[in-house]
């Protein structure tokens, strides 16, 4: 009996804000090649992530693994938008004193 080879595709997709996303679900790349560059198992990132399927962890570790240069300047360019999101959120809410403003808020209301 023959063993039947068939290829499967990454599941991996992009939404419409540019984010790469795990087979249909909420779960980012991001997500999976940190726990993997963490140390986590495939398994592992399965337990922490329930919505995954365990052949989709694999296969997108394999992608990575494949596509390490690509994935690392996506990873690159999602940090610096977060950067940029904080720092606008930073300059917008002042971040510097806000437990004191919080509490004092509290007390006012009392």
């Amino acid at each position: 009996m023959a063993l039947a080879i068939a290829l499967e595709p990454t599941p991996i997709e992009t939404d419409p804000y540019g984010v790469v996303r795990v087979a249909k679900t909420r779960v980012t790349l991001d997500t999976i090649v940190t726990a993997f560059l963490e140390g986590c198992t495939p398994e592992e990132i399965g337990e922490q992530y329930p919505s995954l399927q365990l052949p989709d962890i694999y296969l997108v570790i394999g992608y990575y693994l494949r596509h390490r240069d690509e994935v690392h300047i996506y990873l690159a360019e999602r940090q610096h938008q977060a950067n940029m999101i904080q720092q606008e959120a930073e300059q917008r809410f002042n971040p510097i004193g806000i437990r004191d403003r919080l509490l004092a808020r509290r007390d006012q209301s009392r």
